[in-house]
């Protein structure tokens, strides 16, 4: 007998591998990486006077790229596609820089 998939079947995402993402939303957001300046975009994406820790800022950016998937997939009229972007530029330029201060954590790039 098959059993409806529950919450003990749920595997989370490891702490620096990146979300699993619509495939139009992953190339917008590597594409926005060259552009990125976390001084500058950080603070105003997160709505903060100063840039938090690398830590703490993926803590932030993973809750909040996962409010905006739950709104996308809801269909929400909330859903905010530019700022899911801006997030998932945020989130995988953070996982960058925390993979160069841990060494041997990084993700590798697809061609």
């Amino acid at each position: 007998m098959n059993s409806p998939i529950g919450f003990a079947d749920f595997q989370p995402a490891m702490k620096n591998q990146a979300p699993s993402r619509p495939g139009i939303l992953m190339r917008a957001a590597k594409a926005g990486q060259s552009g990125w300046q976390r001084g500058r975009d950080l603070p105003r994406l997160l709505r903060s006077h100063k840039c938090p820790g690398h830590d703490h800022a993926l803590q932030l950016l993973r809750a909040e790229e996962e409010r905006l998937n739950g709104l996308r997939m809801l269909r929400a009229p909330a859903y905010d596609m530019q700022r899911h972007v801006l997030i998932m530029i945020a989130l995988l330029a953070e996982m960058r820089a925390a993979a160069v201060i841990v060494p041997g954590t990084a993700i590798p790039e697809r061609p």
